[in-house]
């Protein structure tokens, strides 16, 4: 045998980001060889990805000078050899820094590669009947070809030292044609479904993306894909997504103590955020999911992520179900929110219709915490996936002073120029109980210490609020 036994598991990184060559233990005597190809465990403790391989295949090459590629998929790739020897060439053809990058190396039995998607893939068989085989993470499909890109064998610009020149080496039609890399083009990112488009929330995000020219985004609300109906998932390729963010929840808080509230508080909250659980798990879909400070009692000042759940009333507690379902998917996003504004009807433009009015206002003096404003939280979302930050739960909120819903009730009435003397404060218990409503939490502040640490300074919510009046006084 030419390629080397009893070599030890090791890693080698490339020139072109996340492609890893692997040098394998091949054990072998005179009966032949023995070699683990792809071992989970050991390899992703040298760094490869957990991708999850889906489909096996493999490539029987008749003889020596067999040339195939270079083809950039939609899926991760872990390459190796049965038998016989390649040479391998690999061009980064992702946007970004790296495109176009070149690397290049030989691959026997005692070697494999993994393959990054969107990164192009191609090999020369060095010898006859050379046996190609490859875990691919995602399902061929129709929709899945037309994402393919591809650049020409034979471009000067790459400069690929083929062994066996390619004028003598068998070659596709296909691969005769494809467009040099000065025309070739990027391959496109997973795409983004959002829910709850139509939301304050929902909008924001929409707003963000469009502002930053972000590609193969796609919005729903409910009456295009309730997320609560296990059918609307069917007939749905959803290897071809790669972010879910679900801005969709049920958030009638008193109405979620009826009956009727809370069958619909439930279906929204749970079996929906189960449902995309489910398939962000088997896909390897990042989720990233909106939760709330109602999950907690409010009878901690300042609530830190790893809090227990001590919800007080329906809606909360279906908040609390939903994020426990989502803390079991392996990569994902949790945002805990409270007191949101944004475009829409919300408390400040409450506030300010009875301001403007003269009419009487209450607002509760004993329960306190920030605003969150919705491009700010759009802000930390986008921050939290490009810096491809360490999943799990993040507390977003606006920064600042700690204030009860009276105290803002005020600034919006200063700000408008109404009589002070028609708000009044009540209390949290005093509104449940004159209005059959649901208990809340007093409590509701966040700690921001992991967020910041994280990279993201949530804006200061009085900087947001004032702006935010400006804008709604002008209309």
């Amino acid at each position: 045998m030419a390629f080397e036994f009893e070599k030890e598991l090791k890693v080698e990184k490339t020139n072109i980001p996340g492609l890893l060559v692997f040098d394998l233990p091949v054990h072998g005597d005179n009966r032949g060889w023995f070699k683990e190809n792809w071992q989970r465990a050991k390899m992703m403790g040298l760094g490869l990805p957990d991708f999850g391989p889906v489909q096996n295949n493999i490539s029987y090459n008749a003889t020596k000078g067999v040339t195939r590629g270079i083809h950039a998929e939609p899926w991760d790739k872990y390459i190796s050899i049965a038998a016989g020897e390649i040479f391998g060439a690999w061009v980064d053809l992702r946007p970004g820094e790296s495109f176009g990058q070149v690397f290049t190396t030989r691959l026997d039995p005692s070697r494999a590669i993994y393959v990054p998607r969107g990164v192009g893939n191609s090999f020369q068989a060095l010898q006859d009947g050379t046996v190609y085989t490859y875990l691919v993470n995602a399902h061929w499909s129709l929709e899945q070809k037309k994402t393919y890109t591809f650049v020409n064998l034979a471009d000067p610009e790459l400069n690929i030292q083929w062994p066996i020149p390619l004028e003598e080496s068998e070659r596709s039609e296909a691969d005769l044609h494809h467009p040099m890399l000065k025309d070739a083009k990027p391959m496109s990112p997973k795409r983004t479904m959002v829910f709850g488009c139509k939301g304050k929330l929902g909008r924001a995000i929409r707003r963000y993306a469009d502002e930053h020219q972000l590609q193969d985004f796609e919005y729903h609300d409910t009456d295009t894909f309730d997320i609560a109906d296990s059918h609307a998932y069917e007939g749905i390729d959803w290897d071809l997504y790669g972010t879910i963010i679900n801005a969709a929840a049920y958030t009638a808080v008193d109405t979620a103590e009826t009956p009727e509230g809370r069958k619909a508080a439930w279906q929204t909250n749970v079996k929906g955020v189960g449902n995309l659980a489910r398939v962000c798990t088997e896909h390897r879909i990042t989720l990233i999911h909106i939760s709330s400070d109602y999950v907690f009692d409010g009878s901690q000042e300042l609530h830190k992520e790893e809090e227990e759940f001590a919800p007080l009333g329906v809606y909360g507690q279906t908040k609390a179900a939903g994020d426990a379902l989502v803390e079991n998917v392996p990569q994902h996003y949790l945002l805990r929110s409270s007191w949101v504004i944004g475009e829409g009807r919300n408390f400040v433009t409450r506030m300010i219709g009875l301001a403007n009015n003269g009419e009487h206002a209450e607002a509760p003096s004993d329960q306190f915490g920030r605003l969150t404003f919705t491009e700010d939280m759009a802000g930390a979302i986008f921050h939290l996936l490009d810096t491809g930050a360490a999943f799990g739960t993040y507390n977003m909120t606006g920064s600042g002073r700690i204030v009860s819903w009276y105290d803002i009730a005020s600034i919006v009435f200063a700000a408008v120029g109404a009589d002070g003397s028609n708000l009044v404060a009540n209390s949290v218990a005093e509104y449940a109980r004159e209005h059959h409503a649901a208990l809340r939490p007093r409590n509701c502040s966040l700690d921001l210490s992991k967020l910041e640490a994280a990279g993201y300074h949530p804006k200061d919510w009085e900087e947001s609020l004032a702006t935010y009046l400006t804008k709604e006084l002008d209309k």
